[in-house]
């Protein structure tokens, strides 16, 4: 299949090239004109944080349902003199005059009377609207930033918090993942065409790709972030599988091949390695379809078809851009290039291997050990959700996180709502005002408000200020404290339901629930990939020994995390304003993201490794000659994803920022301590053990052949 796959594309390859062409340009129209709205919408239907969230919009609190945002302002002469007052009150004004369903609470009506601190110097207005698209939310934000600029009031100042108001940075960190990729790439190869080859066709695949990811929003929940994150490892897997091909292309023509040959050998031989490789990293990907959120589905699904669409340009339009090419291929070439190659038995990897081999034992204890000493902090791991204390502290919303904790105790920023349906009334009123004197006497909470009803009185909120910040673990206590002790004796006398939500309470809700499902998944992937890998060699130590090995080095990678996002070590080197807890969604989806991709890894050097030892049965030989021959490229191709995963913790978005760090460094550890130290070493303690596998099991096994076929020239 994949001959006649090389032979169509290489022959038609005008044909192929025009098609890709107008596919791209098509998906990108399409998704420009019918593509739907990416929202980052993390609810947990039937979780008591939703059922508050839906119980708001059912009875008329629709502002409160939409998304919250303060306008904060501090003035050391004080936010009660007559030119401060006069000038927020007026800008009030105008936003309600220009913005549509805006509910603002200021300072100076009864309502917001303990929306001005203590020292009269810093007050902010409660401003809620009614739930709108992500674009109208972007639009709002710029229209309220320009209103706040417009004023100019000596010693006032104003900030904006909410994320609407967030800044974007000015530069595109793909970009520079793509500028890293190129010098790797020229490194590589020595030929400025062979590093443009890799390049072109991983921007066909994500432009297709990002194009459907938009034209699924309009049918499924998609994150804001899911198209960056998808372009993110768009990016590194298209370029590393063209890679991949394009070596082995220029390796046939080096071997004295015609250009159609040499590309039918590519295709048959890293081509079938990359099909393998990308299948492998759909299927982890999917497998977060068995979260059963709607999120994380979007998420998986985004990440899925960027793979899936690089991996299907590096065999369909590849071959076809290799046919305009020819021997070309080394056009432009740099001085390095010669001695970039050689005989495989002359590289220092081969050597390094033979270092491996001599003493294996200590080789597979140091790395082994390193990993378990990098995923120790993950004992310490907590989920949760980052806010806009994360920020930077130029950021307009980081500034007026800061002003609220520093005028109203830290947990102002995270207040939480109790709500319940009133059908006795008044009766129902009373026992919540009950509930609210009985919270303003719990420990742990600031203050809580006075029952406020709807206009039918039939449901009403009370809102709750904690003394810990939304992010601390002491704020979590208190959720489950008023959901297990203080809420249900009132539910019980009064026949109420008062639901605990709120935004720290939402958090709470679903870092619970992806700690639930996060064994269920890690293990129906692990179980997956171990029969895939025992399918392909024929072994039942190779796939054992990978998924163990693949496992510590995404907990290692994990463990890093932990010291520098929940521990804040090193975390100004990263940009983030402080340390808190992980992405709830972050372990799932780099755990997916990570395994695929080191499959990719093990397949292309095992494969290597099993044919080497089934043409001499030479275990040692085999593992030193497979090594030598596959280090460069994984080297190469780790490197270009380390670079374009790397990119992205220089970007704004603090979430982004622990996929890209988090799939840096499991990337890097895998492509030097599990590929170079800890599998040479292992297969050597192995021996010829490495290929065993039960006579029965042999034959009920489905074949999955990853090598060449027999026709390959």
């Amino acid at each position: 299949m994949m001959r006649s796959l090389a032979v169509l594309c290489y022959r038609h390859r005008r044909l192929v090239l025009s098609g890709w062409v107008l596919l791209l340009v098509g998906l990108i129209v399409l998704s420009q004109t019918a593509g739907g709205e990416t929202r980052t919408e993390f609810s947990l239907p039937g979780s008591e944080s939703q059922r508050a969230f839906d119980l708001l919009e059912e009875h008329g609190f629709a502002t409160r349902a939409g998304e919250p945002a303060q306008i904060v302002f501090q003035a050391d002469q004080g936010v009660n003199t007559r030119a401060i007052q006069q000038s927020m009150t007026s800008l009030f004004s105008t936003i309600e005059q220009n913005v549509e369903n805006v509910d603002i609470i200021s300072p100076y009506e009864p309502a917001g009377a303990r929306q001005i601190s203590a020292d009269g110097k810093v007050a902010y207005a409660e401003m809620n609207l009614a739930d709108r698209s992500q674009e109208d939310y972007q639009a709002v934000g710029e229209k309220i930033r320009e209103l706040r600029d417009a004023i100019d009031v000596d010693g006032l100042r104003i900030e904006l918090g909410g994320t609407m108001f967030i800044e974007e940075v000015g530069f595109s960190s793909e970009l520079i993942g793509i500028s890293g990729a190129i010098i790797i790439l020229l490194i590589a190869f020595g030929s400025v065409l062979a590093m443009g080859l890799p390049i072109v066709t991983a921007l066909f695949g994500i432009g297709c790709g990002i194009a459907l990811v938009g034209l699924s929003a309009h049918f499924l929940s998609i994150p804001e972030f899911a198209s960056p994150a998808a372009a993110m490892i768009g990016i590194g897997v298209g370029i590393d599988y063209a890679l991949f091909i394009v070596t082995r292309y220029r390796q046939g023509l080096h071997d004295g091949l015609e250009p159609e040959p040499a590309v039918i050998l590519a295709l048959d031989t890293a081509g079938r390695a990359v099909i393998f490789a990308g299948t492998t990293v759909v299927i982890s990907l999917m497998g977060m379809l068995l979260i059963n959120l709607d999120a994380m589905r979007g998420l998986a699904i985004s990440a899925s078809l960027a793979v899936l669409m690089t991996m299907l340009a590096s065999v369909t339009l590849l071959p076809a851009v290799l046919g305009f090419v020819g021997r070309k291929i080394d056009a432009l070439g740099l001085p390095h290039r010669k001695q970039a190659e050689g005989d495989t038995r002359q590289s220092i990897w081969y050597r390094w291997s033979r270092v491996i081999q001599r003493r294996p034992w200590p080789a597979a204890a140091i790395g082994i050990g390193l990993l378990l000493v990098l995923a120790t902090p993950l004992v310490s791991l907590r989920l949760g959700f980052g806010d806009a204390g994360n920020r930077p502290e130029t950021d307009t919303t980081r500034q007026a996180y800061d002003l609220i904790s520093t005028g109203f105790g830290p947990g102002a920023n995270g207040p939480l709502l109790l709500a319940a349906e009133l059908p006795n009334g008044g009766q129902d009123l009373a026992a919540l005002q009950d509930l609210s004197d009985q919270l303003n006497q719990t420990d742990g909470i600031a203050f809580a408000s006075p029952p406020f009803p709807n206009g039918a009185e039939d449901a009403a909120i009370i809102q709750v200020i904690p003394t810990t910040a939304p992010q601390d673990e002491a704020t979590s206590d208190l959720v489950e404290h008023l959901r297990d002790v203080v809420v249900p004796p009132v539910n019980a006398t009064s026949g109420l339901d008062v639901l605990v939500g709120g935004a720290p309470a939402a958090v709470i809700d679903f870092s619970n629930y992806t700690a639930g499902v996060l064994p269920i998944f890690v293990g129906a992937v692990l179980i997956l990939s171990f029969l895939l890998l025992m399918a392909v060699f024929r072994s039942l130590l190779v796939p054992l020994k990978a998924v163990i090995v693949n496992l510590l080095s995404i907990g290692a990678a994990m463990g890093v995390l932990v010291a520098v996002f929940q521990w804040g070590w090193g975390l100004s080197l990263v940009g983030v304003g402080k340390e808190g807890p992980i992405e709830a969604w972050a372990p799932i989806m780099i755990f997916a993201i990570v395994f695929g991709l080191s499959m990719d890894y093990e397949v292309f050097l095992l494969s290597r490794i099993r044919e080497e030892y089934d043409r001499i049965h030479d275990n040692a030989t085999a593992v030193a000659d497979g090594l030598a021959s596959t280090a460069r490229v994984i080297t190469a191709a780790a490197a270009i994803m380390v670079c374009v995963f790397g990119s992205f913790v220089i970007g704004a978005d603090p979430a982004l920022k622990i996929m890209g760090l988090g799939l840096a460094v499991a990337v890097f550890l895998d492509a030097t301590i599990v590929r170079l130290i800890i599998v040479p070493a292992l297969m050597e303690l192995f021996g010829d053990r490495n290929w065993w596998i039960p006579n029965w099991l042999d034959r009920i096994l489905p074949t999955l052949n990853v090598e060449p076929s027999s026709e390959t020239v």
